[in-house]
């Protein structure tokens, strides 16, 4: 009793059924990258989308930074849901270019305002703009090793009863196993110990598509 469940066979594909109603341009941008191969995975599920969704509605979330944009699935399941403005941080142009295609189809890139110079100079920029304590949710799914940067700069960033949601926190089951120590795990298990342990915030670690921890800043 009070353990989360494991999701396999049917009752795996019975959640999927259930879990959520994607939008069609969702479904249509999902698909479009599952032509990716192998970098496709990099994707948030719909599920996943559909709960972040529905957390922008229910804070009322509007200023948004995303650190990981990829081709634009988790910051237009945001706008869609409410938020008037996503600040996105980004290496790829190639990735991000389908992100723009989609924003355009579904009306809300005047919403976005997305930079190709990495989530540290973004963060660096938004605080010298002296916009501190002014956003209300921040998606960190970025490169691994930047994490706990991006994790600090949303602490800054966030105004008080703000939310920081950190992607890819069980990491297809390799922060338990100690045989795994290649830098990535061991930087998402670095900022796993950390949250657990932070008075700066409230967490809980969601079991959603591959681990995604809500940090509230208090």
């Amino acid at each position: 009793m009070g353990k989360t469940i494991g999701l396999t066979g049917a009752l795996e594909a019975y959640y999927a059924a259930h879990a959520c109603r994607e939008a069609p341009l969702l479904a249509e941008l999902r698909a479009e990258t599952a032509k990716l191969g192998s970098n496709a995975a990099m994707q948030i599920g719909p599920e996943q989308g559909a709960f972040m969704g529905l957390l922008v509605k229910l804070m009322g979330a509007r200023r948004v930074i995303e650190f990981g944009t990829f081709t634009g699935y988790s910051s237009l399941a945001m706008a869609l849901a409410g938020a008037t403005r996503i600040t996105c941080a980004d290496v790829s142009k190639d990735f991000t270019d389908i992100a723009r295609r989609y924003w355009a189809k579904a009306g809300v890139a005047d919403r976005i305002d997305l930079r190709l110079d990495g989530g540290r100079a973004v963060i660096a920029r938004c605080l010298a703009a002296g916009e501190a304590g002014t956003f209300d949710l921040a998606f960190i799914d970025a490169d691994k090793s930047g994490y706990d940067a991006y994790y600090e700069g949303s602490i800054q960033l966030l105004r008080a009863g703000g939310l920081v949601l950190v992607d890819n926190t069980l990491w297809d089951g390799d922060v338990a196993n100690p045989a795994k120590q290649d830098d990535d795990t061991r930087a998402i298990r670095a900022l796993n110990d950390k949250l657990v342990k932070d008075p700066r915030v409230e967490i809980c670690l969601v079991p959603i598509c591959d681990g995604l921890t809500m940090a509230r800043k208090l």
